[in-house]
């Protein structure tokens, strides 16, 4: 019998173990290059009447640059850049904004990273916890990978808070303080300011960090504001019932209306009372900021009060020393006061964001725990929508006056209407 020479097999294909998504993976490749294609036409057009002496096209197609992969959901993508050569020498090139030159992976996975990290996740574990998702080609986000995206992301949060604000005008803030322990039991509170932009949009105004949330901290954060151009007040700031913001606001915005946070006093308060009787004020207190008038909410306020202080005089304590505060909402739109009544927004952005502590015993430096919830912010300010009633805004811009959430109609507008 003749000896098989193994050199002589052809070596069997690779067998493609996922097919559906190598066909995804296939038409994403497709769609980047028509996309792409699409762009360098729209860039030649633009050079059209743009010629040589001789009548020549001065900015012309010039092959392509060395291809790439970009790590995306579906695993690697290979990409390649169109090139344009200009004859003329005015130093036009061409740069696609879909895939800038140092794209290495897409949004998603940029977000992922950081996500993980604040689960709990090490940075040596990525390779093996995104093996599913990226295949082989996970082994590329290595620990020395992450950490340099970690201090990538400090230096942007670094240039970030050193942004001019002279062209920003915000009408509403939510403050708060977020804590966490970080390694050698070193605690770290997270100074965190959500603004209402005059257009109505949501924004990230401050991500700084203090050793505990007090006046000093804050001040120190709003006179930075005050200092790199933020001059105007906002007209309404929401936050919990932490002197240190309080304090620190009427030094920097004395301006600024102070709005107590209903969901951070409704949980105050009912810890004051004992299990049985907490669905019975909690009613209560909802009967307070859901009234449509100030004049309902007052008569439910001292309602409420004459009905619990004689046993719970403690709870009702706390509630009845920031009344005005906590009804300060009633002199804005009625549109906006879902927003402005609590620090939800705050509360929601932090929701998958509590930091890794509950994951794991620290969250590793000062600086990496920063850097890696400002990243998640950033990310999550993206999808964040405008409030209700963001049309309205103008009118809060120029101080016209709202009774119960109703715009007031001055005498002489009344007369000449």
């Amino acid at each position: 019998m003749r000896n098989c020479n193994l050199k002589e097999v052809p070596a069997p294909a690779q067998k493609v173990i996922d097919p559906l998504t190598e066909l995804l993976r296939n038409g994403a490749r497709d769609l980047i290059k028509q996309a792409v294609e699409a762009e360098l036409s729209a860039m030649l057009s633009e050079y059209t009447d743009l010629k040589l002496a001789d009548g020549r096209q001065a900015v012309v197609r010039n092959g392509y640059l060395p291809e790439r992969t970009i790590q995306t959901g579906i695993g690697d993508v290979a990409v390649k850049v169109p090139k344009v050569r200009d004859r003329s020498g005015s130093g036009i090139h061409f740069t696609s904004h879909l895939l800038p030159p140092y794209l290495r992976r897409t949004k998603s996975i940029e977000e992922l990273i950081p996500w993980l990290y604040l689960k709990g996740l090490s940075t040596g574990d990525y390779s093996e916890a995104l093996g599913s998702l990226l295949d082989e080609h996970a082994k590329g986000l290595s620990a020395n990978t992450v950490s340099r995206l970690k201090s990538q992301w400090l230096d942007e949060h670094q240039n970030w808070q050193r942004q001019d604000l002279s062209q920003k005008r915000y009408m509403y803030w939510w403050a708060d303080g977020i804590y966490s322990q970080v390694r050698m039991d070193d605690r770290l509170c997270l100074l965190v300011i959500i603004g209402v932009t005059e257009h109505g949009q949501k924004e990230l105004v401050a991500v700084s960090d203090g050793f505990r949330e007090s006046s000093a901290s804050w001040e120190e954060l709003l006179t930075s504001l005050r200092q790199r151009g933020l001059i105007h007040s906002p007209k309404l700031a929401a936050g919990d019932g932490a002197l240190g913001f309080w304090n620190a606001l009427s030094k920097v915005y004395p301006d600024t209306r102070h709005q107590r946070c209903w969901v951070h006093k409704t949980a105050n308060i009912l810890n004051k009372l004992p299990k049985s009787v907490q669905p019975k004020v909690k009613a209560a207190l909802h009967e307070i900021w859901m009234a449509s008038t100030r004049r309902d909410a007052y008569k439910a306020f001292d309602n409420t009060l004459e009905l619990f202080t004689p046993k719970y005089p403690k709870a009702m304590e706390c509630l009845s020393k920031d009344r005005e505060e906590l009804l300060a909402f009633y002199d804005f739109p009625a549109e906006h006061w879902i927003h402005i009544r609590t620090t939800n927004p705050i509360e929601s952005a932090f929701a998958t964001v509590r930091l890794r502590t509950k994951k794991s015993r620290n969250c590793g430096s000062r600086d990496s725990t920063l850097a890696m919830v400002f990243k998640l912010m950033e990310s999550a300010q993206k999808r964040w929508i405008k409030i209700r009633g963001f049309n309205l805004l103008n009118l809060v811009v120029n101080n016209v006056k709202f009774e119960d959430g109703v715009q007031i109609v001055e005498q002489a507008d009344r007369k000449a209407a």
